[in-house]
């Protein structure tokens, strides 16, 4: 396993992550003194390492695969750097410190790259580090793309990683893990859409792969081995696997921590889970299923599904719908305005003595002019067009000889009107319906979906006057794993749930027959 701070990786997940990441590569792998470069980023005490170079000489003992790898522990740094001794690795490609703040790899490039960052740990103390690189040299650093949440560091890794990509002699790949997180956190626009638009976009999402619970030692949540790289085989271009493998595993005779579960290597004579599910992986089939246990049950599960990137992508639409107000010059409506900040502040001052109690009664003063001023409009009379009530508004503070300065103004205005579907809509200088914020809605459509067509069939049936403000338009990209592979569980039967409602109370009212008995 992989010690990683405290995060360890099992052996099997590690061995299913690097058949993946060479599968497609084999008859490369296999050539004769083959030299290939691997690369962790967070190695912990080298197990990813170890294996990946294990993999590639049971293929080719005549290849030369070289380690490469970073970590922050200082304990794990020196068991990794220990092992890669005694393997004859060369240990001063063990890297120690913090990869973000120090790489101690800059400038490197490699073939192979996997890793399994820390799940869910926030990134605070390299923030001023990471944002300068951003901010300065965009996407000639590390980390063009985009940042993700404070909480949430591990997006931070595979652009890392990306950065080292070979962009010649077939390029590289890359395998890591990753919690449920990174395929849907984020909305359009935010750091964790706009990476994984950028990879996506870019065509370097490979496959994902979800894998059971309660593999892990410290956790007992689902995870994700995300395939990345640029250069896909022909057939794999503009298209994304996902691969449902969480009921490929076995019980463990006794658990260790959170981990209750381990995919199967068929050293017990029972099927290499691992070998399946990488199968599944090469043979690329949308819609694949097998035939698998289920509940206790056997069934037909679909373990695989193709999808163009664009099927991850939405446009997420600002819907906007008109303003309509109408206005009353009513007592009720009257006592809203002394509320309004501009107005309450007529009567304050930020002066001393005298001279701010002359201003607060003149303000008091002006404040029962105003009022005086729109209590001639009449309290029965209902305005439905703004621009009306402003006219008779301003005429009548004219006719009282009270100046109102434009924020004051406004004030009034927003005091005396009230949300009503039946008045005219207010529009702005140019005679554009304004939008009233109250009723702003959002919406994503599909990459592959017309927006002017999406609004014809879904939005404008229910509400006729609403539009889209394209100027707020913004791309954005998610993976909704689950949602591809929803298995329906059919309810229990009415009669096997009334039949367990009667034993339960039977219990109940024999417990209590008891109780009395005592």
């Amino acid at each position: 396993m992989k010690l990683q701070g405290e995060h360890f990786t099992p052996r099997e997940v590690i061995r299913l992550m690097v058949n993946l990441l060479f599968l497609n590569d084999r008859n490369i792998l296999t050539q004769e003194g083959i030299v290939t470069t691997i690369y962790d980023p967070a190695c912990g005490t080298g197990g990813m390492l170890s294996l990946a170079e294990e993999y590639i000489k049971e293929l080719n003992q005549n290849s030369k695969p070289v380690v490469f790898g970073q970590e922050i522990n200082p304990e794990s740094y020196a068991i990794c750097k220990s092992d890669m001794l005694i393997k004859g690795q060369n240990i001063s490609n063990i890297k120690f410190g913090n990869t973000f703040t120090t790489d101690g790899l800059a400038h490197e490039t490699f073939d192979y790259m996997l890793s399994n960052p820390p799940f869910g740990v926030e990134w605070k103390k390299v923030l001023t580090y990471v944002k300068n690189e951003y901010e300065k040299k965009g996407f000639d650093g590390r980390f063009g793309a985009g940042l993700p949440r404070i909480s949430d560091g591990s997006f931070l890794f595979p652009q890392h990683m990306i950065s080292k990509m070979k962009r010649d002699d077939g390029g590289s790949r890359i395998a890591i893990v990753f919690n449920g997180s990174p395929l849907f956190s984020g909305s359009a626009g935010s750091g964790e859409s706009d990476i994984r638009k950028w990879i996506i976009e870019n065509d370097m999402l490979e496959a994902i792969t979800a894998l059971p619970d309660q593999l892990f030692y410290n956790t007992g949540i689902y995870t994700y081995i995300w395939i990345v790289t640029n250069y896909k085989t022909p057939e794999r271009k503009g298209k994304i696997q996902l691969i449902n493998a969480i009921h490929y595993y076995k019980k463990m005779s006794r658990s260790l921590g959170n981990k209750r579960n381990e995919i199967g290597n068929g050293e017990d004579g029972k099927p290499n889970q691992i070998e399946e599910i990488t199968r599944i992986y090469g043979e690329f089939q949308h819609n694949a299923k097998r035939k698998l246990e289920v509940d206790g049950k056997e069934q037909d599960v679909i373990v695989s599904k193709i999808f163009d990137n664009e099927d991850f992508g939405y446009w997420r639409i600002t819907v906007e719908r008109p303003l309509r107000l109408n206005f009353q010059v009513s007592e009720e409506r009257i006592a809203k305005l002394e509320t309004e900040t501009a107005f309450v502040n007529l009567a304050e001052s930020k002066k001393r003595g005298g001279v701010a109690l002359r201003e607060i009664e003149e303000g008091k003063e002006l404040q029962e002019s105003i009022k005086e001023a729109l209590r001639t409009l009449g309290a029965d009379c209902l305005y439905k067009n703004r621009d009306e009530f402003e006219k008779d508004l301003t005429d009548a503070l004219k006719a009282a000889d009270v100046k109102v300065s434009a924020p004051l103004k406004k004030a009034i205005m927003n005091a005396l009107a009230e949300r009503d579907e039946t008045a005219d809509i207010c529009t702005d200088k140019d005679g554009n319906p304004e939008p009233d914020t109250d009723l702003r809605d959002y919406e994503n459509v599909a990459l592959k979906d017309d927006i002017n067509e999406y609004m014809k069939r879904e939005v404008l049936p229910h509400v006729p006057d609403a539009w889209v403000d394209e100027s707020k338009t913004k791309i954005g990209y998610e993976i909704p794993f689950t949602q591809h592979f929803y298995e329906y569980v059919p309810p229990r039967p009415l009669e096997e749930i009334e039949q367990e409602i009667k034993d339960l109370e039977e219990e109940i009212q024999g417990m209590l027959e008891e109780a009395l008995k005592l």
